[in-house]
């Protein structure tokens, strides 16, 4: 199928999802993550429209952001665990980061100087520590914590569903997180929740991201 035929079916699932749940497609952005996919893939999705491209490594973000050049209103949206070495080469490189998940990673986003950045708080809705994400019961702290990192805007929270249940459980559970994330930052709106195996169920728990990728794209390829 055509990567424009794709990314119109994508577009007719998020809207028929949206009208099940009583919302409106507008209100929902839809994120190309274009993982091991090269750098023309990206133009060729801004040439049908898209302006919300996503990235999990750092090394391919910022390869791909020098390579495709400055787009007016592309959004470049980094979706991956970082490392606090590489904060500052991402935050220069991306509109959004989704994975704030410590405060040690706040402060090394918090520049002086530079316009705020928007962030969104990572949260683990696993039992593994060591799956990326803040624990639940240390969300509050966190988002105290980048209350006061002048350099950070936090839209919302961000999560990915556990393999082990079933998503829609998981993503009511990240809706309940995001208000508590709302006593801090009472317009932090945002929920990035949702991948190509379940975007839907995200959708009815109120998900306003979604961080699509293969159903997009196509396979990835083969990296040798």
């Amino acid at each position: 199928m055509p990567l424009a035929d794709r990314l119109a079916s994508i577009d007719d699932r998020i809207a028929t999802a949206a009208r099940a749940a009583g919302r409106s497609a507008e209100d929902i952005t839809r994120i190309v993550v274009t993982k091991f996919h090269p750098a023309a893939l990206v133009d060729d999705l801004y040439g049908l429209g898209v302006r919300d491209v996503g990235e999990n490594r750092v090394q391919e973000v910022l390869e791909k952001v020098a390579e495709v050049g400055d787009l007016p209103d592309l959004r470049w949206h980094f979706v991956g665990q970082l490392q606090t070495n590489k904060a500052r080469a991402v935050r220069r490189a991306v509109s959004v980061i989704h994975s704030l998940d410590r405060a040690k990673l706040a402060d090394a986003l918090d520049v002086e100087g530079e316009p705020p950045l928007d962030v969104l708080i990572q949260v683990n809705l696993t039992a593994d520590p060591g799956r990326g994400g803040v624990a639940p019961e240390n969300l509050s702290a966190l988002a105290e914590h980048a209350a006061g990192c002048v350099g950070l805007r936090v839209r919302g929270v961000m999560a990915v569903a556990p393999l082990d249940e079933e998503p829609a459980a998981a993503f009511e559970r990240l809706a309940g997180h995001a208000h508590l994330v709302r006593r801090v930052f009472p317009h932090a709106t945002w929920i990035s929740a949702g991948m190509t195996g379940d975007f839907e169920a995200a959708i009815h728990a109120g998900a306003t991201h979604l961080r699509i990728g293969t159903a997009i794209t196509g396979p990835r390829p083969v990296r040798g």
